[in-house]
C-alpha cells in the first residue's frame, strides 16, 4: 500500500485552496483511492474497476471457500469505526465489509465514552487511533473534517488512510460509490448509466448523498439531472456550478408528476430536519406532493429504479417497496460489497481478488 507522498508537499491552507477536483491527484494513488474522502476523486476508470471488483467480491462470497479466501486478505490488520455522527446502516455496512476481509474492526459510536469528554480535541482523538489501527473510518458532523485528519495523518512518522463515511451536510462519497453500483448494476442490460435521465426529489439542499451522486455523475456521457423540490429545499448553486463546468444537462422543477414520467431512476431523498437552523423550520414546507405514492407506480417506465439512501420517513410508501422496480434495499447490500471493493483497493488487494476469481469463477 503506497501512501500519497505528495500530499506531505502541500500545507493545510494550500489544499484548502484547491479545487475539489484538484484534490483527487493528493488522495489517489496510481489511479487507486488512499483516503476516500470526496466524490471528485472518483473517475469515470475507476468506477468501473470498483464496480468490477465489488461484482467479483460478491460472487467469490457465495461459497464457503470464497469466503475463507476474503477473511485471509486483511487479517493481519485493524480497522478503527469513528462514529461522532448517528449511524445504522453506513456503520455496519463497513462493520460487515471489515469482517468479511478479516479486518478486526473497533468502535467508537459516543464521544462520551472517549478522551473527548476530558477535554481532548477531536483531532488528538484521530491521532490515538492511528496509533493502534490500519485505517480509519470516520463519521462526523463536521464538514471538512475527515479531509483535514488525512492531511494531519499524511505528515506524521505513521501515515494510514482515512475513508470518510459522511461529513457535515458535504460529502458522502461512499455512499455515492454504492448508488453508482447500484445504477450499474439496474441498467446492465440497457447500455449502462450513459444517456439516462436521473430525477432527484426531496431536501436536495441539504442532502449529502445528492450532492456526491450528482457529481460522480458527471463520469458518464450524457446523463440529464432534475433536481425537483420545493423552492427552499432546492440544490444548492455549488452543485450546479459543478454541472455546467462539467456541462452537464440540468433541470430545475418542482413538478414531480411531471419528473417522474421522464426518470430512469428516481432518487428520493428524506427531509433533512437535523440542520433546522431553528425548530419545526422543515414542518411549514408543504412536501407531500413530492412523496412517492403507490399509484406513481403507474406513471413511471418498466425500467426506471426508485432508489432512496435510507432512512425513510413518509416521501415513499410501503405498498411501493413489494415493486421489483424499487431497489432501495438492494441498495443497502451493494453498500455491504462496494465498500468491500473499496477498502481492498485502498489496501493494494484488487488483482489478488480479480485474478482468485477468474481462476475460480472466471
Amino acid at each position: 500500500m503506497r501512501h500519497p507522498r505528495n500530499l506531505m508537499r502541500l500545507s493545510w491552507k494550500e489544499l484548502q485552496s484547491l479545487e475539489l477536483r484538484e484534490k483527487a491527484a493528493y488522495f489517489n494513488v496510481n489511479g487507486n483511492p488512499y483516503h476516500c474522502l470526496i466524490a471528485q476523486q472518483f473517475d469515470r476508470s475507476m468506477l468501473d474497476n470498483l464496480g468490477r471488483l465489488a461484482t467479483c467480491i460478491r460472487r467469490t462470497a457465495k461459497s464457503k471457500s470464497g469466503m475463507r479466501f476474503l477473511g485471509s486478505l486483511l487479517d493481519h490488520k485493524r480497522a478503527m469505526l469513528y462514529f461522532s455522527q448517528p449511524s445504522s446502516r453506513t456503520f455496519l455496512s463497513f462493520y460487515a465489509a471489515c469482517q468479511i476481509l478479516g479486518l478486526k474492526p473497533a468502535e467508537v459510536r459516543d464521544t462520551r465514552t472517549s478522551s473527548e469528554m476530558k477535554g481532548e480535541s477531536p483531532e488528538d482523538t484521530v491521532r490515538t487511533f492511528s496509533s493502534y489501527f490500519d485505517i480509519i473510518i470516520m463519521r462526523t458532523p463536521q464538514q471538512g473534517f475527515a479531509e483535514k485528519m488525512a492531511w494531519v495523518l499524511s505528515n506524521t512518522e505513521r501515515p494510514i488512510p482515512i475513508i470518510n463515511a459522511g461529513s457535515g451536510k458535504d460529502q458522502h462519497p461512499t455512499q455515492a460509490l454504492l448508488d453508482i453500483y447500484t445504477l450499474q448494476r439496474s441498467f446492465e442490460r440497457l447500455g449502462g448509466i450513459d444517456g439516462k435521465t436521473v430525477v432527484f426529489v426531496g431536501d436536495l439542499a441539504r442532502g449529502r448523498t445528492v450532492r456526491s451522486l450528482s457529481s460522480l455523475l458527471t463520469n458518464y456521457e450524457q446523463v440529464r439531472q432534475v433536481f425537483v423540490a420545493p423552492p427552499p429545499l432546492q440544490v444548492g448553486k455549488d452543485v450546479l456550478a459543478q454541472l455546467a463546468q462539467a456541462r452537464v444537462k440540468y433541470e430545475l422543477s418542482d413538478n414531480f408528476e411531471e419528473a417522474i414520467r421522464q426518470a430512469d431512476a428516481i432518487y428520493m431523498t428524506r427531509i433533512q430536519d437535523e440542520w433546522d437552523q431553528t425548530p419545526g423550520e422543515s414542518s411549514r414546507i408543504d412536501t407531500d406532493k413530492f412523496a412517492f405514492k403507490k399509484h406513481h407506480l403507474d406513471a413511471i417506465r418498466p425500467h426506471t429504479v426508485i432508489m432512496h439512501p435510507l432512512p425513510r420517513r413518509t416521501e415513499i410508501e410501503t405498498a411501493v417497496d413489494a415493486d421489483p422496480r424499487a431497489v432501495y434495499w438492494r441498495q443497502v447490500r451493494n453498500g455491504m460489497w462496494i465498500r468491500v471493493a473499496l477498502i481492498a483497493s485502498v489496501f493494494g488487494l484488487a488483482e489478488v481478488v480479480r485474478n482468485n476469481y477468474d481462476l475460480n469463477l472466471g
